[in-house]
């Protein structure tokens, strides 16, 4: 097996190996690839070294220690299983570029720009289609029930009960069903909507419960374009260290606001940490707290039940 072969195929193999402990590695699988047509180009021999390593990370069109100690990352997993068959694969160390992980604050929506951007969605053309309706339900349930969009789409219609209000969430991350209770006001607008939809499309092209005026059901893509397309319109600036609104900020939304009512009604934060986690599909509850991120209602009331500690302890 020459060099150029050598790594395609030690690439397949990990990733075969990662998936079928259940992960995905969408992104990852990519940049290994990558990695392996980098190295089969640039690289003579067929082992992995740490220079090999850094050269790679550092070619991207993104030159900053945050993308190099990310791309880092990603080949770390990578050398760890080829040293079990390779004893001469260098392993680059960790934190060589610094931490390759930051906080990115997202844009949180007020109840508000929830409600201008679901109004907004009349104006998705085509004029009077079904795209507009679809694109209002869709984002609203995202919203409501912090959905990823992926789950969303991906929804048949067997997938949404319509009378007891739960939605059946299948292959998510990890590969993990769940079932998702909504709200009656969620229930009624699906309900709405699955009414609009089938005298719209009598003879759909799908069984998926989100559709276009084609019959055809809508995507992540699709969905995303329209999002960033009615966000143009309203001509707003996000809040946070995004460039531009994204529609995964409505699951970010939806995981504080929780928190945040959680706090209102004096529940315990770890418990409602415990139940969030569980209610948007997190295998640990360390993913549920990634999401939180500061909001002024959040911050004063953190900030009143602090006072009220430190002046019980000073009493």
């Amino acid at each position: 097996m020459n060099a150029s072969t050598f790594w395609f195929a030690a690439v397949e193999d990990y990733l075969t190996y990662r998936h079928n402990l259940g992960f995905a590695l969408k992104i990852e699988g990519g940049q290994l690839r990558r990695f392996a047509e980098f190295a089969a180009q640039t690289d003579a021999s067929d082992r992995f070294t740490q220079a090999l390593a850094e050269s790679w990370a550092r070619n991207t069109r993104h030159p900053n220690p945050l993308t190099w100690a990310r791309r880092l990352e990603v080949l770390r997993g990578f050398a760890l299983f080829l040293k079990r068959q390779r004893l001469d694969t260098e392993i680059p160390p960790p934190g060589l570029f610094g931490p390759s992980h930051r906080r990115r604050i997202p844009h949180i929506f007020s109840e508000t720009e929830l409600a201008e951007l679901l109004a907004a969605t009349q104006h998705a053309p085509p004029t009077g289609g079904l795209r507009s309706i679809t694109c209002r339900t869709l984002f609203g349930l995202l919203a409501a029930a912090g959905l990823r969009i992926g789950e969303a789409v991906q929804l048949s219609r067997s997938d949404v009960d319509l009378n007891s209000g739960v939605l059946t969430i299948r292959e998510a991350k990890r590969h993990k069903n769940r079932l998702v209770p909504v709200h009656e006001s969620v229930r009624s607008e699906l309900q709405a909507y699955g009414q609009q939809r089938d005298r719209g499309i009598p003879v759909p092209r799908s069984d998926h419960f989100f559709l276009l005026d084609t019959g055809c059901p809508i995507n992540a893509r699709q969905a995303r374009y329209a999002f960033r397309c009615i966000l143009q319109s309203l001509h707003w600036l996000p809040r946070g260290d995004y460039a531009r609104h994204r529609l995964h900020d409505l699951r970010h939304t939806f995981i504080v606001r929780s928190l945040l009512e959680s706090y209102r009604q004096n529940i315990d934060p770890a418990r409602a940490v415990l139940l969030l986690a569980t209610y948007v599909g997190h295998v640990r509850v360390t993913d549920t707290y990634w999401y939180v991120t500061g909001v002024p209602e959040l911050m004063a009331i953190a900030a009143e039940r602090f006072h009220g500690y430190a002046r019980e302890g000073t009493q």
